[in-house]
């Protein structure tokens, strides 16, 4: 089924036919200077009235068809499909990832070779989004500052595909987790879910925040929203030594900023809890727990499809435009040779 938001629009059709009707016609004026040519070009144009007369026949159409096509496009067109079951689980799930400098640190063993810290965060957390078929999913990222990159909503794949953009330094270099989880409040405490939910991941402490994490996590505990914290990052990494070899490496801790307690009890705070995950398995099994804990609910959601189809009628006007250009620039050009072969030697 296709609704229309605006479609008094349709009632401007006629508006270019009116424009001529009601407009006086313009004045000519004396030309002033007169070509020796002219009266050639005019046997030239007069030889082919018989073939412009349905060549304007046909310009008009496409006009009035370019016409009719912005019209339906500016009515704002959409496509509403048919109404779909969604498991309703009850739960605002809104998530803030760390962006800062630190997360870039490559610590995190894939396979037989290493990776960043955000791209652990982004392979892993697409896979506990597409999982929250009926939750309603928020982003937010946080570095120096805190911005909401995605509200919450039920579209889990554009969620999904905003936290795999997330990059380093978009927010900043520095730690806000205070002002991530302030944010994250001001979300969710306006929806009436039944319980809400905030998984706050990062890899570091608060250095930016203009609120004390620990003051946000106990206004949210007065709203009722549960904080599960996750600190990222391994606990023991090989640098290595002279030239890349072995000789001269040396043993340290990544994760020495990691502030965990502040985590702890930002989640023991909120009714939450905290979790460490020092690869990208402990962190998939982080998400299974949180599955396990915000289980799916019975119940179902109507949900009806929505797709805006005014990208279409635009393409169509488009292509009509080019399509008369083109066939202007012709036809100029092919009146302007056959006045010079005319007035070539031999050419009368």
């Amino acid at each position: 089924m296709i609704e229309w938001t605006w479609p008094w629009i349709a009632l401007l059709l006629p508006l270019p036919w009116l424009v001529r009707r009601l407009t006086p016609a313009a004045r000519t004026q004396q030309v002033a200077v007169r070509a020796p040519f002219y009266s050639e070009w005019r046997q030239l144009s007069a030889s082919q009235t018989g073939a412009s007369d349905s060549s304007g026949l046909l310009s008009l159409a496409l006009l009035w068809l370019l016409w009719a096509l912005l019209l339906t496009a500016a009515a704002r067109p959409t496509w509403i499909g048919e109404p779909m079951e969604l498991p309703n689980n009850g739960r605002d799930l809104m998530m803030a990832v760390d962006i800062s400098g630190s997360m870039r640190l490559e610590d995190m063993q894939v396979g037989e070779s290493m990776a960043t810290r955000v791209e652990a965060v982004r392979q892993v957390g697409a896979q506990f989004i597409s999982a929250r078929m009926g939750d309603r999913v928020g982003l937010i990222l946080f570095g120096s500052k805190a911005y909401v990159q995605s509200p919450l909503s039920f579209d889990t794949d554009t969620v999904k595909r905003f936290l795999s953009e997330a990059r380093i330094g978009f927010a900043g270099e520095e730690t806000a987790i205070g002002d991530a989880i302030g944010l994250a409040v001001k979300r969710l405490k306006e929806r009436p879910a039944e319980s809400r939910v905030l998984i706050l991941l990062t890899d570091g402490q608060d250095t930016a925040s203009s609120v004390k994490p620990l003051d946000a996590a106990k206004l949210a505990a007065q709203l009722g929203i549960k904080i599960y914290s996750i600190g990222i990052g391994a606990d023991s990494l090989t640098l290595p030594g002279l030239f890349g070899s072995s000789f001269g490496s040396r043993r340290v801790n990544p994760s020495a900023e990691l502030d965990e307690n502040t985590l702890r009890e930002i989640a023991e705070l909120t009714g939450g809890a905290y979790f460490r995950a020092r690869n990208p398995q402990e962190l998939a099994y982080i998400y299974q727990i949180l599955d396990e804990m915000e289980p799916v609910e019975q119940g179902a959601t109507i949900y009806r499809p929505r797709q805006s189809l005014g990208y279409i009628p635009v393409l169509l006007a488009l292509l009509i435009s080019f399509f008369l250009g083109a066939r202007s620039a012709w036809q100029g050009l092919t009146l302007r040779s056959r006045a010079l072969l005319s007035d070539a030697p031999g050419g009368r």
